[in-house]
């Protein structure tokens, strides 16, 4: 798949909230919100692939296609001083990230239509806050340090997850081309469907299509409850069908009330499925179907459920 545009005919599936499964269901320490640390232990490794293994298990089932989204979104180089690690050390972890899904894709390849690898790159600073905005040219240099870890273990596309600006996304796109690899730009938005930075999720998506060096795969919306980014979605239009994929959050707060909770909002799984089968009847193109935070394999399901026909 190096070097080409990704587009999915079939349903894809792909995991849900993986840093707040493990740290409010599973009780797994995630310092800084980094799951990429529990690559250090042996068992760390067991609890990630026991989070896969029944997403996995759900798209056999479904007949879907699987995306094995690597725990890397908090690994770029920032990371590693809070992290306690040298760069040399966190780099090592995003391999046996890489290493970890190929490896549970080498299991699984034989009975399901589609498994991919897919490198996860998470914003420079926090998810829902985008700071200091870095120039384009910025978040190139930044990112493609990851990127091109990522790219030598061996994935089939980079995900940018939780985009909250443009010249980020940007970077990240230009980062992947780099290294040859297709890239997945995803976009998080506000209660009133616009990015953190106030821009619109279409002047976005059609900024990083207008950049040079930018090629995108398909575009996706992440960490929102579908009610904040519906009426952005309501109708189809040409950038609109740049969009593909979904990773919705359970529940309906807003980022700083999300920020501020000790406790988890897992929202209404069945619900949330049936949200998803609303916005594909207006998007039939979105084939990349997941959660973000407070989601697990119950949403998953449910979404499976209310949007994949039977086979």
């Amino acid at each position: 798949m190096t070097g080409q545009l990704l587009q999915f005919g079939r349903y894809m599936l792909t995991d849900g909230g993986l840093e707040t499964d493990l740290l409010y269901n599973r009780g797994i320490d995630l310092p800084c919100f980094a799951s990429v640390v529990l690559l250090r232990t042996a068992e760390g490794r067991a609890a990630l692939e026991a989070y896969y293994r029944p997403y996995l298990e759900l798209a056999r089932r479904v007949g879907a296609g699987f995306i094995l989204e690597s725990a890397t979104w908090r690994a770029s180089p920032d990371w590693a001083a809070p992290l306690g690690l040298d760069l040399a050390e966190l780099d090592g972890l995003n391999v046996a990230a890489i290493e970890l899904v190929r490896r549970l894709r080498a299991e699984y390849e034989r009975s399901m239509p589609e498994i991919v690898v897919s490198g996860c790159i998470g914003p420079r600073g926090d998810g829902y806050d985008p700071g200091e905005v870095m120039s384009a040219p910025e978040a190139t240099d930044y990112h493609t340090h990851q990127a091109r870890v990522l790219a030598s273990a061996g994935v089939d596309m980079i995900s940018a997850i939780t985009m909250t600006n443009v010249n980020e996304a940007i970077g990240i796109a230009r980062a992947a081309q780099m290294v040859g690899v297709p890239a997945v730009i995803s976009f998080t938005v506000e209660t009133d469907g616009r990015l953190p930075t106030g821009d619109t999720l279409m002047d976005a998506v059609m900024a990083v299509e207008a950049a040079e060096g930018a090629s995108v795969s398909y575009y996706m919306v992440n960490c929102a409850h579908p009610d904040h980014f519906a009426a952005v979605l309501g109708q189809r239009a040409a950038w609109t069908q740049r969009i593909r994929g979904l990773r919705a959050n359970a529940s309906r707060c807003s980022h700083e009330e999300l920020n501020a909770m000790t406790e988890l909002d897992a929202g209404d799984p069945a619900e949330l499925g049936q949200l998803y089968r609303a916005l594909l009847a207006t998007q039939p193109q979105i084939r990349v179907l997941g959660g973000c935070c407070g989601t697990d394999l119950r949403h998953v399901t449910a979404v499976a459920q209310a949007c994949i026909p039977p086979a």
